[in-house]
């Protein structure tokens, strides 16, 4: 495998206290891997920390969007920007280390036969540092609400830790996706696994940021609420892949 041929984009807005240990721990990985900072304006100088690794580091680069514009929209910005060059391999991973790096090279590995690869909190088992109970139980309860209306059958839909082959992504019409938050996680995966493409979980260690505050917030969750709904609409009130030819 070609490893420049992988990149990981990370969204970031008000990072400073993450960004820079973040990416010196991806730079330190035996898996050599590109970066994308998509920078929303960060207040706090996030974007300027980002520019000064990308002017020391080839393999970094930033994305400097205009205003904060949500999660969805900061990484369709970064897939479209990561598609326009040679990326093969192409990563979502989160600003503030709940992610942990060292599991790159398993996702690189589980991607060769695999079109998306999803990074699990619960496969086999629970692996969640850090969380409140309350915050765990709505995750679990999401989980099971996302599988039994669509039918998508992955243990975490709403999980931000993936590793897309570039044709999945080409298979999808970015600027068609409506979700911005988190469902935005469930509607990516929903319209892979309903073109029939092939997807893996690896299970992963999340832990919950220690820096910096939390984006989760209540519109995002009422929209994870009814987006789930159109999902199932839009693939003919089926639980089952459909194989579309219209654009998804």
């Amino acid at each position: 495998m070609n490893e420049s041929k992988a990149i990981v984009i990370i969204p970031t807005y008000n990072e400073r206290e993450n960004l820079p240990a973040l990416v010196d721990h991806i730079l330190a990985l035996p898996t050599k891997v590109d970066m994308l900072v998509v920078d929303d304006r960060s207040p706090d100088g996030t974007g300027e920390i980002a520019e000064k690794y990308a002017q020391a580091h080839e393999s970094i680069h930033v994305l400097h969007r205009q205003a904060k514009n949500g999660l969805g929209r900061a990484y369709c910005d970064g897939f479209e920007w990561a598609l326009n060059r040679d990326y093969e391999f192409i990563f979502e991973m989160d600003g503030d280390f709940s992610h942990n790096p060292d599991d790159i090279p398993r996702f690189l590995e589980a991607i060769k036969d695999a079109d998306l690869v999803l990074g699990s909190r619960y496969r086999d088992g629970i692996r969640v540092i850090n969380w409140p109970l309350n915050r765990l139980i709505l995750s679990l309860c999401a989980a099971q609400y996302v599988k039994m209306i669509t039918g998508l059958p992955v243990t975490d839909p709403t999980g931000g830790f993936k590793c897309f082959r570039r044709s999945a992504l080409e298979s999808i019409d970015l600027d068609r996706v409506r979700s911005n938050g988190y469902s935005f996680q469930v509607e990516l995966t929903h319209k892979l696994w309903s073109q029939g493409l092939r997807i893996k979980e690896v299970p992963i260690i999340f832990t919950d940021r220690f820096q910096g505050t939390s984006k989760m917030s209540r519109k995002i969750v009422v929209e994870a609420l009814w987006i789930v709904w159109r999902l199932w609409l839009h693939n003919g009130l089926s639980r089952r892949p459909t194989f579309p030819n219209k654009p998804l």
